[in-house]
């Protein structure tokens, strides 16, 4: 039997050795690189959530601009201003008029179980206070019906908010209330019902707002427990924190940054006196940069893919193909995005892989094991002898403990087949023909590493 028409494994693991040199792709509270201790050692840290993060948004935007495998397919988008999204389009294509587009749309999603921030401030009132991932088209859905529903929207709306004004008035202390309560004057203690939203209005947004067929909702997954009738999808991808093989290693780098104005002034300055006054940097600082080889890893469970994507309506027939054109941008994204943090000042989105390692199996599978005890970089042992310490540079020791547990794995779980390898280094390339890699087979292109 073929390679190509053996049953695919159910789960797609991917692991990934990447090196970085003085960058800053992810930061703390304190703006300091995030670190975690393994090993005994402390590692650099690049979150799960920053490199899931980077991988949906560029295959989105592939998507968008009708490229790759996904070119043409709706994807979706996490924010906290779907109210002010469907106001925008309230007002460009239905011609109502910003402020009341902005009340009604907030309103509807409100009485549809959304929380919002406090109304009282204006940089949040009209902002969900959680993010809500939703398919692109989300906003033009609802838009369209709040127009075509508009005459009636209007009169519920007013009520609505009539009665929450109501509300909101201050309550009166308990023995004010028990005396207008005793001499039957309790209208101002009471608390009005607010009307619910329209049945048909409460369904057309819960369509909009459900993953349809967005395919980076049923990769991803979405969870949204403030409305019980939307449905959360589990995602049918795992991403694991990335860490430095060796060591941490951190340096604080000062810079100054120059006035140009002051700068020129100093130049064509006639007096020395005058040369004094304008002395000195414009702005000075630190920033924390990290250097280091990462293990990065990821798996996409393939059945729950297809599940995704029947359960948001698909035939089985759609779910297979459009399966497939989702794993190839997953792949695609997970070995070419990267977090875009101070992506300027280090250029830190030009990194390429030393390797990608991709195979199947029955079950997830990480390697993070085989980098417990951290690389040693140093070419000397403790009695200084030259060559009988350390690894090495971590690049190509790091290739060879990954294959080599990988390989010692492999003989261990029949499960594990197809495997790949993809490098982008040519000194890994002349290594790889030394190993046993237990029959992997190596490829020129990201495209190669799914079957």
């Amino acid at each position: 039997m073929t390679e190509t028409s053996a049953p695919r494994g159910q789960f797609l693991s991917l692991h990934l050795l990447e090196t970085l040199v003085a960058v800053l792709p992810v930061r703390d509270e304190n703006g300091s690189p995030k670190t975690i201790v393994f090993g005994g050692v402390e590692r650099h840290m690049i979150t799960s959530q920053a490199r899931r993060r980077a991988e949906r948004v560029h295959a989105r935007n592939r998507a968008n601009a009708g490229v790759g495998p996904l070119a043409g397919r709706t994807t979706g988008v996490r924010t906290r201003e779907w109210a002010l999204l469907t106001a925008r389009v309230l007002e460009t294509a239905h011609g109502w008029e910003k402020d009341e587009a902005v009340v009604t749309a907030r309103t509807v999603l409100e009485a549809t179980g959304l929380k919002f921030g406090d109304p009282a401030k204006k940089t949040v009132a009209n902002l969900t206070k959680v993010l809500l991932f939703a398919p692109a088209d989300t906003g033009e859905r609802i838009a369209g019906h709040i127009a075509a529903a508009a005459d009636s929207l209007r009169g519920w709306r007013d009520e609505y908010l009539a009665a929450q004004a109501a509300n909101a008035k201050p309550k009166r202390g308990a023995r004010k209330a028990a005396e207008e309560a005793a001499n039957g004057d309790s209208e101002a203690a009471e608390t009005k019902d607010l009307p619910p939203l329209p049945k048909e209005t409460r369904a057309a947004v819960l369509t909009a707002l459900a993953p349809r067929d967005a395919i980076d909702i049923a990769l991803y997954g979405r969870f949204l427990a403030e409305i019980a009738d939307s449905p959360n999808v589990d995602g049918a991808v795992q991403s694991a924190h990335a860490f430095t093989i060796q060591e941490a290693e951190q340096v604080d780098d000062f810079y100054a940054a120059a006035d140009d104005a002051k700068l020129e002034r100093k130049k064509n300055a006639l007096d020395f006196l005058d040369a004094a006054d304008d002395a000195g940097a414009g702005m000075t600082g630190y920033q924390s940069l990290i250097s280091g080889t990462f293990y990065r890893h990821a798996v996409l469970d393939r059945r729950q893919l297809k599940v995704n994507l029947q359960a948001a309506g698909m035939t089985e027939a759609e779910a297979a193909e459009a399966a497939v054109a989702a794993e190839q941008e997953f792949v695609n994204a997970f070995v070419e995005a990267f977090p875009e943090a101070k992506k300027n000042s280090t250029a830190s989105t030009g990194s390429l892989p030393v390797l990608v390692l991709a195979f199947e199996g029955e079950r997830p599978y990480s390697y993070a094991g085989a980098f417990q005890k951290p690389v040693d970089e140093n070419p000397e042992d403790k009695e200084g002898k030259e060559g009988r310490g350390g690894e090495g540079p971590a690049g190509p020791a790091g290739v060879k403990r990954l294959l080599k547990h990988h390989v010692f794995v492999s003989r261990r779980r029949p499960d594990i087949r197809t495997a790949r390898l993809l490098t982008y280094d040519p000194q890994i390339d002349a290594l790889l023909d030394e190993l046993d890699a237990l029959g992997a087979t190596r490829v020129d292109s990201v495209g190669g590493l799914t079957p």
